[in-house]
């Protein structure tokens, strides 16, 4: 399906369109209450009052609510038709999109599309997820730092002792070949920081691949199977032992970054990161496609309200769970 057929899509002009589509992904087996959880001819429809369509009322715990309460959209005064179209936006872009670029497009003030934007990742973000890899399956890891580049920077104000990671934000990226991948903003690449992730995240029964590093020589041992790569030599591939996966991955981060985003400030790179995992664990080249992924991200705003302030909270670098 073309992007111009998506685009002409009532769910992103209609408002009833937009809320019978919400109500559909929120509630397949029928509407029930947020509040006590109830369903069936306990929840009834509220029509005909002064406060519009789409509400209802719980004959248990007698309060009335909408498919919005617990989402991302719950109290917004932006209509779901431009949430929506947002999402769409936002999952239909490999690389993303500006808030800038949203709010031109939505018409709205670029603080409302920043806002929005942080919701939307939210939505994208993964509850729960299990271990990656498992017996006969091969799994990447590789770190990279996020942060400009210190000749792009004024003469007067380049610091030539700033090479590698120095002065960067350090982001240590999973991938399951042929699956899913998991990026995480992290304090340092130390074997220290890396060691419980790589624990909690990955199946002890998978083959790592990874670079010639010295932090993997003491996490290595702790897995089925584990072959490095010497980049230092100009070796690459041997055999099955690459991490072309991985750095795949990063190359369209990085370019995210550079030539749409500009900056990512540290407080706000674990949603970035969300975004970028979301779009390629549900990625065209298995088979998803554009709305089927827009359709994955709103039924992942479901629990996960944001208010003004939570956005802005600077996160624990390092201990954030991915």
């Amino acid at each position: 399906m073309s992007r111009t057929t998506d685009l002409t899509n009532p769910i992103f002009t209609d408002p009833e369109a937009a809320r019978a589509h919400f109500e559909a992904i929120r509630w397949p087996a029928g509407p029930y209450c947020p509040f006590c959880g109830v369903m069936g001819d306990r929840v009834a429809a509220l029509g005909g009052t002064s406060m519009g369509p789409g509400w209802y009322h719980c004959k248990d715990c007698r309060k009335k609510f909408t498919a919005a309460v617990g989402t991302i959209y719950e109290r917004s005064h932006i209509p779901l038709t431009k949430w929506f179209l947002a999402t769409h936006l936002m999952c239909s872009s490999k690389k993303g999109i500006s808030a800038h670029q949203l709010g031109r497009m939505l018409g709205l003030p670029y603080k409302t599309a920043w806002f929005m934007a942080h919701r939307i990742r939210e939505g994208m973000r993964e509850l729960s997820p299990t271990p990656m890899g498992g017996e006969d399956k091969i799994v990447e890891a590789d770190e990279t730092f996020i942060g400009g580049k210190e000749r792009n920077k004024h003469r007067a104000k380049r610091n030539v002792e700033h090479i590698g990671g120095v002065g960067k934000e350090g982001v240590f990226g999973l991938v399951e070949r042929g699956g899913k991948v998991r990026s995480r903003h992290v304090a340092s690449v130390s074997a220290e920081n890396l060691k419980p992730v790589l624990i909690e995240q990955l199946d002890r029964a998978s083959s790592l691949m990874t670079d010639g590093e010295g932090q993997y020589r003491l996490i290595g041992p702790l897995f089925a199977r584990h072959e490095t790569v010497n980049h230092g030599i100009g070796e690459y591939v041997r055999g099955d032992a690459h991490t072309n996966t991985i750095e795949g991955y990063f190359s369209i981060l990085k370019r995210g970054v550079t030539g749409v985003y500009h900056h990512v400030s540290a407080a706000h790179l674990k949603r970035y990161l969300g975004e970028f995992d979301f779009r390629y664990n549900e990625r065209s080249a298995i088979g998803v496609k554009d709305r089927e992924r827009a359709t994955k991200a709103i039924k992942g705003a479901v629990g996960k309200r944001l208010t003004y302030k939570k956005p802005l909270d600077a996160v624990q670098v390092g201990k954030a769970s991915f």
